[in-house]
């Protein structure tokens, strides 16, 4: 794999992706923060063992997350895949009604903000204790269990647990917001050699992410000199404005690739483990 990069045309995508490799590799070595936001589709199309592979070898040190991202998360735990047909099933009512997503899940997260939990640690907590027999393909449960920080930033009504019964609007907010300064908190590592991905999500995270940075400035914390990276299929306004182009201080660079993410995703992460 490492001769296969090295053989790439050293021009447009294949540079910079060379590029980004050694700006990834630079903060692993400096033990800079090296973040991991996606769109809940990383995850439906079975990337979670590439992913926890990445962070149990330090090339993922923080996950985000949005709503969707911890309901198919949770249920590749629970059954070994998740997915629907959306197109029929909404036409019949029945879509996002599983009975066990709905009430597992709120029930974590009602539990989390009793506990003063963020989102992300009170699913993985429920996740890493439980006895689903797939929950080692959880990346939220992995992450969990080796200590690695992992935020949800949900918005309401976008995610099918929120219309179950046992959906607790407090419970949500309050645990997505804490969520939200956690994220705050691990952008200000980017400082000084940090990497931040986009991978997947169109509109949430780099929204989130434009507002984190902000924050962080506006404390009087030194945010500079780090990159970020989009991985998606298209080309959206948001990635490219909220996290390849805006953010960036003085020093640092972005970069925007476009591939299907079962493609890009496990090319990153094998040319990542040959750099070794």
């Amino acid at each position: 794999m490492s001769r296969f990069i090295r053989n790439l045309p050293n021009f447009l995508a294949a540079r910079d992706f060379r590029e980004f490799l050694g700006l990834l590799g630079n903060a692993r070595k400096r033990r800079k923060a090296i973040i991991a936001a996606m769109g809940a589709h990383v995850l439906k199309v079975g990337l979670s063992p590439v992913l926890i592979d990445l962070m149990k070898n330090g090339w993922i040190s923080a996950v985000a997350l949005n709503g969707a991202g911890v309901i198919h998360d949770f249920e590749i735990a629970l059954c070994g895949r998740t997915s629907e047909d959306v197109k029929s099933q909404v036409k019949k009512g029945r879509f996002g009604m599983a009975r066990e997503t709905g009430e597992m899940l709120n029930e974590a997260i009602r539990q989390g903000a009793e506990k003063g939990l963020g989102m992300g640690k009170a699913v993985g907590r429920m996740i890493a204790r439980s006895k689903l027999p797939y929950k080692r393909f959880s990346l939220i449960g992995s992450a969990y269990r080796h200590g690695i920080p992992v935020t949800v930033h949900v918005a309401i009504g976008t995610d099918t647990i929120h219309f179950h019964p046992q959906a607790d609007g407090e419970a949500l907010g309050k645990t997505s917001l804490k969520d939200f300064f956690l994220f705050s908190g691990l952008v200000r590592r980017l400082d000084g050699g940090g990497v931040f991905m986009n991978i997947g999500s169109a509109v949430i995270l780099p929204e989130v992410f434009l507002k984190a940075v902000s924050f962080v400035r506006n404390k009087g914390y030194r945010l500079e000199n780090f990159s970020t990276a989009v991985f998606d299929f298209l080309h959206h306004y948001r990635p490219d404005q909220n996290v390849v182009r805006r953010p960036l201080g003085k020093k640092g660079k972005g970069f925007y690739f476009i591939g299907p993410h079962e493609i890009l995703i496990p090319l990153l992460a094998a040319a990542l483990k040959s750099a070794r």
